[in-house]
């Protein structure tokens, strides 16, 4: 693909990575831009462990969307290996979209998130998104709006959008391409992320473990995908189908118990839950085994974060 037959204009291609404090609609913002579900959404901080790429493709431009995991003061050795890699994300991406939502005053987490990016990247552009603007009036939007501008200053961009609407998306992507350098694509048209299969499928998973979990699940809860298995006893007639097992690693048996749910029953619909988003992943029909295993403070051990991929 080059710019050659989409008249004068040169085609653009570089990195993006939304930062904001937790629920402030990164992921929500990176599904609504690539047209699909790649990111995982939770009101919850770090439920994104990996850097997922998403991809908008245009006829004039190719942006890649990184989704790092939340910046967060860190406590375990989790936690400083996820900010590392925060740390090494922002120095590589062209541009960093630091995103506040309409319906919530600008706060000293924000401030601090500023700073970190402004510590981490001094030469990294960045960009102001206010999202959520379905939310509040349009005084409130233009009061934000002009809040942000403060704080990140005059040099930067700032753009209104609401992800769930649609509202201003393409704005926001104009003005994201109007940042990056002219170059080719780097990904075949058509692609909507690199991440590898099983990385997306462990996601999904613990996506919809988390769902109505309203104690300290998260931090402690890792998927691992054992083995995906092609059917071989399928006639001509019957769809293809895959067996995936996967394990659900707590730190303790009383979450062990929050995750199986009574008589297994939250179990059986994270499995329904998960089992769809698969499906449409992979595009074949899926069997999804899970168990639930203790790994006792994994977080802490450098062992066990090597085995879990961290």
């Amino acid at each position: 693909m080059n710019g050659g037959d989409h008249g004068s204009a040169e085609f653009r291609s570089g990195f993006v990575c939304f930062v904001g404090r937790p629920n402030t609609g990164k992921s929500t913002l990176t599904n609504a831009l690539v047209g699909e579900k790649i990111a995982i959404t939770s009101n919850r901080p770090q439920t994104t462990r990996h850097t997922i790429r998403g991809i908008v493709n245009r006829p004039d431009a190719q942006l890649i969307i990184v989704d790092t995991p939340g910046l967060h003061r860190p406590r375990t050795l989790l936690g400083q290996r996820l900010n590392d890699l925060v740390r090494d994300t922002y120095s590589e991406v062209d541009v960093i979209g630091i995103c506040i939502p309409a319906d919530e005053a600008i706060g000293p987490g924000d401030r601090w998130i500023v700073s970190q990016v402004r510590q981490m990247a001094p030469k990294t552009t960045v960009v102001g998104v206010v999202t959520k603007i379905d939310r509040v009036t349009p005084d409130k939007v233009a009061a934000q709006l002009l809040a942000l501008s403060e704080l990140l200053g005059a040099d930067s961009e700032v753009v209104p959008v609401s992800a769930t609407s649609g509202q201003q998306l393409d704005v926001l992507t104009d003005v994201l391409v109007s940042l990056m350098e002219p170059g080719p694509a780097f990904y075949p048209d058509g692609e909507l992320t690199d991440e590898p299969e099983q990385v997306l499928m462990a996601e999904f998973i613990r996506e919809a473990a988390l769902e109505g979990v309203h104690d300290e699940l998260p931090h402690s809860l890792a998927v691992v995908i054992e083995e995906i298995i092609p059917r071989e006893d399928r006639r001509p007639d019957q769809a293809p189908m895959v067996d995936v097992h996967a394990i659900l690693y707590v730190e303790r048996d009383s979450q062990k118990g929050i995750i199986i749910g009574h008589k297994g029953a939250r179990l059986k619909q994270v499995g329904t839950t998960a089992r769809a988003q698969i499906e449409r992943l992979l595009g074949v029909k899926v069997y999804l085994d899970l168990h639930v295993k203790v790994a006792k403070d994994w977080q802490r051990d450098p062992k066990q974060l090597g085995r879990m991929g961290f």
